[in-house]
């Protein structure tokens, strides 16, 4: 009799322990395509081909993500690593793949100025217009890091060069925005449109003519940038420029035939902008421009009074010499 419950008990414990030892194959079946999809995705950081290959022989899934949804194919783009990129695509490597940020392996590659990736992406059908979360795309975040030949080649294949992110910025304002004179003749001549504005109003004449940047403002007016546009606080390129002392920057938008009398929605010109830093070079360009002394902000004030407050003598005295009333 206990002979008899001794088998039944081995008997009842049996599928119990087929079932953990299935399991347990499951699991290490498993963490092993897992560690062949890591070593894969490891192996194109350093173009380590060679590996590559032997691993995608083995099993590895050529389309395998991590955590933060970036598979091999991405890895090797963002680190230019040709050659790997290469093998992953004859493979199967899915190129419009994203991560969860909705990067592609065109965005890393296009970010890092990686041209030959780049151009074989598009040419396996990488899609130009695919943006990320912030509303990026490869354009964009290649002109904004500066590269022209990337750039160049993503609107050869039609990445449309006035799309704007969540912001309402253009690749053109990203190029401005860090002094890329390069990317920026590049983009207009493929239609960039200069007087696009981002959701302050801020069009890429007044980034340039705040940051001082004279080359730049040059090609803009050049290409039929708005000189006299507003943004949503009123304020002009002049009076930005007028503001941070750009003296090349105005002598260029003056050429322009730029209104030295706006007014911002404080009532603000580039005069005063000029009174008030006691940039007395400038004070003097724009008045001789034409700039009206007269004209006061919301609270009552001119130039004149702006400078004097301010402590800037030799503003005041020249503004006194137009203003003999005061």
């Amino acid at each position: 009799m206990k002979k008899f419950l001794v088998i039944l008990c081995f008997l009842g414990c049996l599928p119990w322990t087929m079932a953990g030892v299935a399991s347990a194959a499951v699991a290490t079946s498993m963490n092993t395509q897992e560690e062949l999809n890591r070593r894969l995705r490891e192996a194109a950081l350093i173009d380590d081909t060679e590996t590559i290959r032997e691993l995608l022989d083995k099993g590895a899934d050529v389309n395998a993500a991590n955590n933060f949804g970036k598979t091999a194919l991405m890895s090797a783009a963002e680190t230019g690593s040709t050659k790997s990129a290469v093998i992953l695509l004859s493979r199967g490597a899915n190129v419009n793949a994203h991560t969860n940020y909705n990067c592609s392996a065109l965005t890393f590659a296009a970010e890092n100025g990686h041209s030959e990736i780049t151009a074989m992406l598009v040419e396996f059908g990488a899609d130009v217009h695919n943006r990320t979360n912030t509303g990026w795309n490869a354009l964009m975040t290649a002109s904004k890091q500066g590269y022209e030949v990337v750039a160049a080649q993503l609107l050869m294949f039609h990445a449309d060069s006035n799309v704007t992110d969540k912001n309402g910025n253009t690749a053109l304002m990203m190029a401005t925005d860090n002094g890329h004179l390069n990317v920026i003749e590049t983009l207009l001549k493929n239609r960039a449109n200069p007087n696009l504005k981002n959701k302050e109003g801020v069009t890429p004449l007044m980034r340039a003519s705040e940051k001082g940047l004279s080359e730049i403002v040059q090609i803009l007016v050049e290409n039929q940038a708005e000189v006299n546009a507003t943004d949503v606080y009123g304020a002009t390129a002049l009076i930005r420029a007028a503001e941070l002392g750009h003296l090349e920057v105005i002598k260029l938008l003056l050429k322009a035939s730029a209104d030295v009398n706006i007014q911002d929605k404080d009532g603000v010109n580039a005069l005063m902008e000029a009174a008030m830093k006691g940039k007395e070079a400038i004070v003097e360009l724009l008045l001789k421009a034409g700039a009206d002394p007269h004209l006061k902000n919301v609270d009552g004030k001119t130039a004149l009074e702006l400078a004097e407050s301010k402590h800037f003598s030799a503003v005041s005295a020249l503004l006194h010499q137009v203003t003999p009333h005061k």
